[in-house]
């Protein structure tokens, strides 16, 4: 069973930065990883993605201020948020796709690490 831990999470202050990571567990092969969001009363929204070669896509509202990276030998990704403002007080998920043999790709997701941006 391949299980993701995210880390990082916590209290900033707007303006201030966090970084994020989430680690999957296991002699994997992921394809790619990523993350979402869900702030309080609202849908989950997708945030970032990176491929294992390193291709990324961030959503527009991430766009200059967050950059996501990755380090395939760990299987772990990383949110790096900068500038932070308030509406970016969320659960941040994070997902891993997964590639085993004879299977089709499967997405696993991390339990959420809670980022509060408040002064």
């Amino acid at each position: 069973q391949v299980q993701l831990v995210e880390s990082g999470g916590g209290l900033v202050q707007p303006g201030g930065s966090l970084r994020l990571s989430c680690a999957a567990s296991g002699s994997i092969f992921i394809n790619a990883m990523g993350w979402y969001r869900q702030a309080p009363g609202k849908e989950r929204e997708w945030v970032a993605s990176i491929s294992r070669g390193g291709s990324i896509n961030l959503a527009e509202s991430a766009k200059g201020r967050i950059t996501i990276f990755i380090d395939i030998a760990k299987n772990t990704e990383y949110l790096q948020m900068n500038s932070l403002k308030p509406e970016d007080t969320a659960i941040y998920y994070c997902y891993a796709e997964v590639v085993r043999s004879s299977r089709p790709i499967t997405t696993y997701w991390g339990k959420g690490t809670l980022v509060t941006v408040s002064s």
